[in-house]
């Protein structure tokens, strides 16, 4: 009882102590032979501790929201993940991603090197879809809300962007078509972290307009698949690190765009116990 009530009053730091403890604790448990043998993790492990880890959001989304907001907060979950009334128009911002994809690869292909010529991996879309799905359960299905009561709408997008980008630390070197990045590791992970900081503030965007889990879920599916789909094959480090940085400068002139002119960031008033309000994200239009 009393760890359901420390769990209550801070239902923020919970979730992402439970979050990092199941991914980085099982992704642990996939490479612990190698590690306790000082050998170098293969590829393949390296690929396999990422469907582990995306049962780090989704299990603490779900039990989390079961023990701070209990079944009524399970049904309202479900049901912004079954809200796909939302209109055309936000349907359409799933194609942001392949279109800067695209856009920055052929502008870099035509001004750097043809190196960057996209590549066609059509099931990258399995990649995407299975994450997109997973992980929104408890980024913007739990936490976001709970965040944006507490912080404002911008603050908790660029808090939880971070923290999404340190969650990738023990995989971050297998993703890309250029593993393992060598002396390139850290500046890869910095493109990388600017990168998805600015896909979730697109995504809280698209949440904070229809109330749904169900667009951010395809949103961040479409992210990480098209990155998958036409990412350039074969690359160097260096040029795989040039290439996100890239994407990430084009990604963040898109959110510039949309912050200035969506009411969606503008902080409002709280109006509500922030319980409630993290339970019922503000509707906008």
């Amino acid at each position: 009882m009393k760890f359901r009530a420390f769990i209550q009053r801070h239902p923020i730091v919970s979730y992402f102590c439970m979050v990092f403890t199941i991914s980085w604790g099982g992704a642990f448990l996939v490479v612990a032979p190698e590690l306790l043998r000082g050998e170098a993790i293969s590829t393949i492990q390296g690929l396999l501790m990422f469907p582990i880890m995306l049962l780090g959001p989704s299990i603490a989304g779900c039990t989390m929201t079961a023990i701070v907001d209990g079944r009524k907060g399970l049904r309202a979950l479900l049901s912004r993940m079954g809200r796909w009334r939302v209109g055309v128009r936000w349907y359409a911002v799933l194609l942001i991603p392949p279109t800067l994809t695209l856009m920055v690869l052929l502008t870099m292909k035509a001004l750097v090197s043809p190196v960057y010529t996209p590549h066609l991996m059509l099931l990258g879309i399995v990649y995407g879809l299975t994450p997109g799905f997973l992980e929104e359960i408890g980024w913007t299905g739990y936490v976001f809300p709970k965040m944006q009561a507490k912080l404002g709408t911008l603050p908790a997008g660029l808090l939880l962007g971070a923290i999404w980008g340190l969650w990738h630390a023990p995989v971050v070197d297998f993703l890309g078509a250029a593993y393992p990045h060598g002396s390139y590791w850290l500046p890869f992970y910095l493109a990388f972290i600017a990168m998805v900081m600015a896909v979730r503030i697109l995504i809280i965007w698209l949440y904070r307009n229809t109330n749904s889990v169900l667009l951010p879920q395809l949103l961040h599916g479409s992210f990480t698949g098209f990155l998958v789909i036409l990412s350039p094959a074969p690359i160097t480090p260096a040029q795989e690190t040039l290439w996100y940085a890239t994407y990430a400068v084009a990604l963040w002139i898109a959110v510039a765009f949309i912050v200035k002119y969506s009411k969606s960031f503008v902080r409002q008033p709280a109006q509500q116990p922030a319980q409630v309000q993290a339970m019922e994200p503000t509707y906008t239009r």
